[in-house]
């Protein structure tokens, strides 16, 4: 971990028993950033979350508040959980993206807006109709070649995330690059049953 991330750490020195539960209802109401006193970017410190998020999980260990009351033990419980839901949310690119822009008042309207350039429509056929037929041929290499398409254009896509949210403030260009990277996640989950699929019959 960086020094700086370091220093941002809310964990650096957690509290007694005594005062454990103030410094739980602190962090509770704090975003998915703030909670690990991360900066409010898409570009993180994935290492730097790793350890924090092993931080909070060891501050918040039932151990810790076994002569604690009840209602401390249901604060750790409540913030262990929110913990990893926040974690969970900053691990993935496309659903720190679409937290980030929650945060600037920006929703990406996934289930509502499937409006798409034609051009990436015409992609996402294309990879259906591959997989269609890579299945029907249970041809497990087509799949990986196509999987490793995919995963090319989410690196491309995630890059332009960083320039629209990080070094400027595009929040609706980033919507529909979310949207994107929604649609290609499903495709990468559909690939990813199909070889196991494959691999078991």
């Amino acid at each position: 971990m960086s020094a700086a991330a370091a220093k941002a750490s809310p964990f650096e020195s957690a509290p007694l028993l005594r005062s454990r539960r103030l410094w739980i209802d602190s962090l509770m109401h704090k975003n998915h950033f703030e909670l690990f006193g991360l900066p409010e970017r898409f570009a993180i410190d994935l290492q730097a979350l790793d350890q924090l998020y092993r931080k909070i999980q060891g501050e918040v260990h039932p151990d810790r508040f076994a002569a604690g009351s009840s209602a401390e033990r249901l604060k750790s419980m409540q913030l262990a959980t929110a913990a990893n839901e926040a974690y969970q949310t900053l691990k993935n690119p496309t659903s720190r993206a679409r937290h980030l822009l929650q945060l600037k008042g920006v929703e990406t309207e996934e289930d509502s807006n499937t409006a798409m350039p034609a051009d990436f429509l015409m992609l996402q056929m294309e990879w259906r109709e591959a997989i269609e037929e890579a299945v029907a041929a249970s041809d497990i290499d087509a799949l990986d070649e196509l999987l490793s398409e995919t995963r090319k254009t989410t690196r491309q896509l995630q890059q332009q995330l960083h320039a629209q949210l990080d070094e400027a403030d595009a929040t609706l260009a980033a919507a529909e690059t979310v949207r994107k990277l929604s649609f290609i996640d499903k495709v990468q989950a559909d690939i990813g049953h199909a070889i196991s699929k494959l691999q078991d019959a």
